[in-house]
């Protein structure tokens, strides 16, 4: 199958969390025979041994928006703010489109969607073998009225990939350092709609979407492999921000370091505006030095942000990542966690905050059951949680997007009915 895929990014160096997983998912399709030609929203294209890129149609135009874009995430937080709105998302309620978000799709409807509708219609030209259209989370309204047109034009399927469920849903009113994506668009346009949230597939049917299918996040085992290092640190988190999390972060992190001044607390992340005690903060170096930082813990953390564990079954890519690694894991609440993984067999999930210490005392003081725990994972990963498994998935869904699927369950597929 050779298939066209729009991607948010390719540039790893892009404070996109999405992109080291779009990166596997794109070498796992490869890898089950996909032939790929792909062509980044934001920053450049990147050529690697599993796919073709093309050239980003408005590459300069996202170099601009990068300088800008601290004005409007300045602009949307004194909104949001002076309109009191919550620490956390409220799912009841969507958030009004503020006049800075409808700028910005204004302009991109009116500068971007032409220039991709064009590179769009020069590759269909050139390549006339192409046999499905992938949106993986670029903003889908800046490119409103494109996947209907590809479909009537070309017959081709078109899905689109929201791996931010459910925090960019309206009524989770997104990040705000990033694009509102569903506000003026239309996902009726889409053959399909995959997420990586199995509670939000009923709010993407209400919106209209023809077929949902659910998709967690996986992980390559080649990538994120366990290393032979010492284990010179106890306790470590990495993430992006604090956003929804804080008070998980504080309590897991800055009290418990304060609580075991003994032991080695460390973080590394970017906007770790939060309480972090006599924790030490690492420098990022480079994306694959996390490998060898997550490797070097005896406890690994796992803290997702509060709009992923208010909605069940809503999967973020580090559980996914460290138990591939064969990392002890250590995670806040996290409803649907037991979808992938066995809790108190592979993955410790811990019922409340006071609980944290008590805990990193014993496994600190018990290696075996620490290695255990990471071996039972990474086995977890290599029989069912590949990017290799969820590309397969992909494939089925991109031949017949409107097909329930029969997947097993090991793959974490959901169709459009949601069995």
């Amino acid at each position: 199958m050779k298939i066209l895929v729009a991607c948010s990014s390719l540039d790893l160096s892009a404070p996109f969390s999405c992109t080291p997983s779009w990166w596997q998912l794109l070498k796992g399709l490869y890898e089950e025979g996909a032939d790929l030609l792909v062509m980044p929203y934001h920053g450049h294209a990147t050529d690697t041994l599993w796919w073709r890129a093309l050239p980003n149609p408005c590459a300069t135009e996202g170099t601009i928006y990068e300088k800008v874009r601290p004005v409007v995430y300045a602009v949307r937080t004194r909104a949001s703010r002076s309109a009191g709105a919550p620490p956390v998302p409220d799912r009841t309620e969507e958030e009004p489109e503020s006049t800075a978000d409808r700028a910005v799709r204004t302009l991109a409807q009116q500068w971007i969607r032409p220039r991709w509708k064009r590179a769009l219609t020069k590759t269909f030209e050139r390549e006339r073998d192409i046999d499905a259209v992938l949106f993986l989370t670029v903003p889908l309204n800046h490119l409103t009225g494109i996947p209907a047109w590809l479909r009537e034009r070309y017959g081709v399927p078109v899905v689109y990939y929201d791996g931010d469920l459910p925090a960019s849903l309206p009524s989770m009113h997104g990040f705000r350092s990033g694009f509102r994506i569903y506000q003026g668009a239309d996902v009726s346009e889409y053959d399909a709609f995959i997420g990586n949230s199995i509670g939000s597939a009923e709010t993407l049917r209400a919106m209209g979407a023809r077929a949902v299918h659910t998709l967690p996040y996986a992980a390559d085992p080649e990538v994120f492999a366990p290393l032979p290092v010492r284990q010179d640190i106890d306790v470590f988190f990495y993430g992006h921000g604090v956003e929804y999390r804080e008070q998980w972060i504080e309590q897991m992190i800055g009290r418990a370091s304060d609580r075991l001044p003994a032991h080695r607390f460390a973080v590394r992340g970017t906007r770790m505006l939060a309480d972090m005690g006599r924790t030490e903060q690492l420098p990022y170096l480079s994306f694959s030095k996390l490998r060898e930082f997550c490797c070097r813990s005896k406890i690994n953390l796992n803290i997702p942000r509060a709009s992923h564990t208010s909605v069940y079954g809503s999967a973020t890519a580090r559980p996914f990542e460290l138990a591939a690694m064969g990392c002890c894991v250590v995670s806040s609440p996290y409803p649907g966690l037991e979808e992938w993984f066995e809790p108190g067999r592979e993955m410790i999930v811990l019922d409340d905050a006071d609980q944290a210490v008590e805990v990193y005392r014993q496994l600190l003081t018990d290696e075996g059951a620490r290695r255990a725990i990471g071996a039972r994972a990474r086995e977890r990963v290599l029989a069912e949680h590949t990017f290799r498994h969820r590309a397969r998935s992909l494939l089925a869904i991109l031949t017949n997007p409107s097909a329930p699927m029969n997947c097993p369950a090991t793959n974490g597929c959901m169709g459009k009915s949601g069995e």
